[in-house]
């Protein structure tokens, strides 16, 4: 049935997270057609109950609502912005929620461009992983107008378990970034706490538990260590490649803007020489196991 407010919402990218998000909108009564240019994930998304389209066109015909699930800004920019794209269309206007973890820049242009056309766009990219996704317990940092976003809010609330405006279009990519930086230090720093505790004869358990009650704790102690490295599971579903390119893009957004980062410059050269050691397919809680002092090795 289609929501009165959002009308058919139209998923774009039907990997791990656009899945999942397809799959809670379902649940909560919305109609859901999608695209992917895998096979796999058209198959996956079927079976779901997602109803799946030829091609982007079909998509946006039937769709008011957009949602993408992208790898990267390229893709967003050839979606949104090429002659093949949305923005190549003449087209009643659409509603675009770009949950991919893209270039604050790169949002802002084709916010420009597609508003002369009366298409929205807002930037809510996503925490939480497939989990979350699946649960409609994301946590959503969301860039756009008030009116825009209050807009997109039937949906957003489907998905998301915390949502935070946190600015007009592009701020949302900006923080996600700077989340994204930050989980990826905080990996670093913890795993080489982990190595000082055992070190002095501390058992990672014991110091665990003991950091979760103090200052020191963060989600990576919370959350990472206890659900997916203690346990040697390593199934997050967050990818070393997708980390690193993350990271790229604060080091990039870093020089771009002109601020000097010596700490998490320092962890951006350990996650892209990582690459020497763990595969993109590796699950990212994987550079726990990477002790820079020895090259090659792990801890």
């Amino acid at each position: 049935m289609s929501n009165p407010e959002t009308g058919t919402i139209g998923v774009v990218g039907l990997g791990n997270m656009g899945l999942g998000m397809a799959r809670t909108l379902l649940r909560d009564g919305f109609s859901v057609i999608g695209f992917d240019v895998s096979m796999e994930c058209q198959a996956k998304a079927a079976a779901s109950g997602v109803t799946i389209v030829a091609g982007l066109s079909e998509l946006f015909a039937a769709c008011p609502t957009i949602i993408l699930s992208l790898p990267t800004a390229n893709h967003v920019r050839k979606v949104l912005g090429s002659d093949e794209g949305l923005g190549g269309r003449e087209i009643d206007p659409r509603l675009v929620i770009d949950t991919t973890t893209s270039e604050p820049d790169v949002t802002r242009k084709l916010d420009a461009m597609l508003r002369m056309q009366g298409h929205i766009l807002i930037d809510a990219p996503v925490s939480g992983g497939p989990a979350g996704a699946n649960s409609g317990n994301l946590t959503m940092m969301v860039g756009g107008g008030d009116a825009d976003v209050a807009r997109a809010m039937p949906v957003l609330s489907s998905l998301g378990g915390k949502i935070t405006h946190v600015g007009p279009v592009g701020a949302g990519h900006a923080v996600k970034i700077v989340n994204n930086m930050l989980v990826a230090s905080h990996l670093l720093t913890m795993s080489e706490a982990v190595r000082l505790g055992n070190a002095a004869g501390v058992t990672t358990e014991n110091l665990i538990a003991a950091l979760n009650a103090g200052s020191g704790r963060s989600a990576i102690s919370e959350v990472n260590y206890p659900k997916w490295v203690m346990n040697g599971a390593f199934d997050s579903g967050f990818t070393m490649g997708l980390m690193r390119k993350d990271v790229r893009l604060a080091m990039a957004l870093a020089r771009d803007k002109k601020v000097a980062m010596p700490v998490s410059e320092l962890a951006g050269q350990i996650w892209a020489a990582s690459e020497e050691l763990l595969s993109d397919n590796a699950d990212f809680n994987r550079i726990t196991e990477c002790d820079p002092a020895h090259k090659g090795a792990k801890s």
